[in-house]
């Protein structure tokens, strides 16, 4: 699918859920945000339909987030269900990888190729502080248990945020080539200030003029840019009229989003 800028757009984003067990500082406000009533979110017959949509239309390339898509009950079916969809060359998923020692090797089995495990400092109390009461040892006993099974290549995302955790770019690096995985970092993002393109160290928003993407919400919107409040139901639409519809609306650059959370639209 090419939108009006020419841009080939391959890549969909899956939110299962807008639940999760961490309170990250960056995602989720201290107070929390208002759930979504069990019957706005999408079931995963509605979920695979839109990605069997998609994948007609040129989709190559899914993941699934969250808020955590591990505390998702099935999750396993879901996975299971895409991935055997023909045309899906990359199916990975972005996790906190608290939960990531016990459905690992499961996960591999319903044919997930790979993970992203987000990992933001090496230090117990900074963890437990920017997670808001996260175990650390919990995420690194899950990418062991995702090296072991071979969920590869596995990435790393660390959010840099100055004056907190900056100065341990460096560990983590090296962290990272101990395990034999990749390294991404991204910088701290507010959905409600206007987005910065500064690519010093970090791999993460990518310029606008690369950008292959759509979202799909967990309660059932496309979103064509996550800078944006620009949303398009796939229960109203239907699913490929949506994804139509969001692909060209697609803006050249994004620039607020003021009616969302970063936790209610996966990153």
């Amino acid at each position: 699918m090419k939108d009006s800028f020419g841009r080939n757009i391959n890549y969909l984003r899956i939110a299962v859920t807008d639940l999760c067990n961490l309170r990250c500082r960056y995602c989720m406000p201290k107070e929390g945000v208002e759930l979504k009533r069990h019957d706005d979110i999408l079931s995963y017959e509605e979920i695979i339909e839109v990605a069997k949509c998609a994948v007609k239309l040129g989709i190559k390339k899914v993941r699934l987030t969250g808020g955590e898509p591990l505390v998702r009950a099935n999750i396993l079916y879901l996975v299971e269900q895409i991935a055997k969809i023909p045309g899906i060359n990359d199916l990975a998923m972005t996790t906190n990888g608290t939960l990531l020692k016990q459905y690992a090797a499961d996960l591999k089995k319903a044919g997930l190729h790979r993970v992203n495990v987000s990992l933001d400092s090496l230090r117990d109390d900074r963890y437990y502080q920017i997670t808001r009461g996260g175990n650390l040892k919990d995420v690194q006993d899950g990418l062991e248990e995702a090296i072991r099974v071979g969920l590869q290549p596995i990435k790393i995302n660390m959010v840099v945020i100055a004056d907190f955790n900056e100065d341990e770019v460096n560990q983590m690096i090296k962290f990272a080539r101990i395990l034999g995985v990749k390294t991404q970092f991204i910088k701290k993002m507010d959905l409600h200030l206007p987005k910065t393109h500064d690519h010093h160290i970090f791999d993460r928003p990518p310029k606008c003029n690369d950008c292959n993407r759509l979202r799909l919400t967990a309660d059932g919107k496309l979103k064509p840019c996550l800078f944006s409040d620009i949303e398009i139901s796939v229960r109203e639409l239907g699913a490929e009229e949506a994804i139509k519809k969001a692909v060209s609306l697609k803006p050249q650059a994004g620039t607020v989003c003021n009616e969302r959370e970063m936790v209610e639209i996966g990153g």
